[in-house]
């Protein structure tokens, strides 16, 4: 006879709205080669999450599958410790407190426990808690690699974060400002005061403005929506400026991929390499020199409606989900 642990997961059955996901018991993943079992103390909501549990954009469901998702559990970020490991583990040890964004191995993280390629996390630096550690991954590497390794920051830009509010924009301006540089930010709603309050030279609300009209340049744009067209996004960067987006509308984006083609070789696309620079980045994290904004921590259960909540932009900074308590 054989038996199975079992532990409590959301679980997406089929595509639509966040309402339907279940909270479930089911089976705790068997390890493979190289695998490493993570119990979840934290993890957090992004846009593969929105996108596996609705199906839209529906060019995503050629990643989760074409008519319900392949892998039902959602989650793509985590914070916990080595609850197990698989044949030909050589990085971890049971015990071991890890963090990671676990996109390019799978995902499954809104659960109690996950099966993560040991290549997919880093040590979590010494004294921070599972909540933030589950709100840096993802936001920081693509804030890092937007504003530092593609846009190549330089001290003094004039910097503008559009959908500014979130994760990303966190993390974008405090990199920014450690180069005694100018930041403004674009968002709208309760996020903007929670804006001001973080440092940002200027806030713009998107809904009663357009920062490609107001008669600004900027040295680096920083784009995490992507909602307009190149020659709009042109007509707001200095002589020498810079463009970087890091997600957005899909046809917007392959418009960018046609006119950097076309020759404005200074509007970039981030293809993201989760987890490169954490280990680099562990002594400013560690030290609160980089500190994501919490939106949370929320228990397991809530999670339909904080994607929800997510999906409808109403969040500010990373919204973090508990799984387990702190320890």
């Amino acid at each position: 006879m054989c038996f199975f642990r079992i532990m409590k997961a959301i679980v997406c059955a089929r595509y639509g709205p966040p309402e339907q996901l279940q909270l479930r018991d089911v089976p705790v993943p068997l390890l493979k080669d190289r695998q490493v079992l993570v119990r979840v103390q934290a993890t957090s909501v992004n846009d593969y999450d929105w996108s596996m549990v609705t199906g839209r954009p529906r060019i995503y469901r050629l990643f989760f599958g074409l008519f319900r998702p392949q892998r039902p559990i959602p989650g793509m970020e985590l914070a916990g410790v080595v609850e197990a490991i698989g044949p030909d583990v050589t990085q971890w040890r049971v015990g071991d407190q890890v963090y990671g964004d676990t996109s390019n191995g799978g995902l499954g993280t809104l659960a109690e426990f996950v099966a993560v390629p040991e290549t997919e996390l880093r040590l979590m630096p010494a004294g921070l808690s599972f909540v933030a550690a589950a709100a840096i991954p993802h936001a920081l590497e693509l804030a890092y690699q937007a504003v530092k390794e593609i846009g190549a920051l330089k001290d003094g830009d004039r910097v503008l974060l559009n959908g500014a509010g979130g994760g990303v924009g966190t993390f974008a301006l405090q990199l920014a400002k450690r180069q005694g540089c100018t930041v403004w930010g674009v968002d709208t709603g309760g996020k903007l005061e929670a804006m001001k309050a973080m440092g940002f030279g200027r806030v713009i609300d998107y809904t009663q403005q357009d920062f490609t009209q107001l008669g600004e340049r900027f040295d680096l744009i920083v784009d995490m929506k992507t909602k307009r067209a190149p020659r709009q996004l042109a007509r707001a960067l200095a002589p020498k400026g810079r463009y970087v987006t890091v997600g957005g509308d899909p046809g917007r984006l392959v418009a960018l991929l046609i006119a950097r083609f076309l020759g404005r070789r200074n509007m970039h696309i981030v293809s993201l390499k989760s987890n490169k620079n954490l280990d680099a980045l562990a002594p400013a994290i560690g030290n609160g020199t980089l500190k994501p904004l919490i939106d949370g921590p929320y228990p397991l259960e809530e999670t339909p409606r904080l994607i929800r909540y997510f999906g409808e932009g109403l969040h500010t900074g990373k919204v973090v989900i508990q799984v387990a308590g702190e320890h």
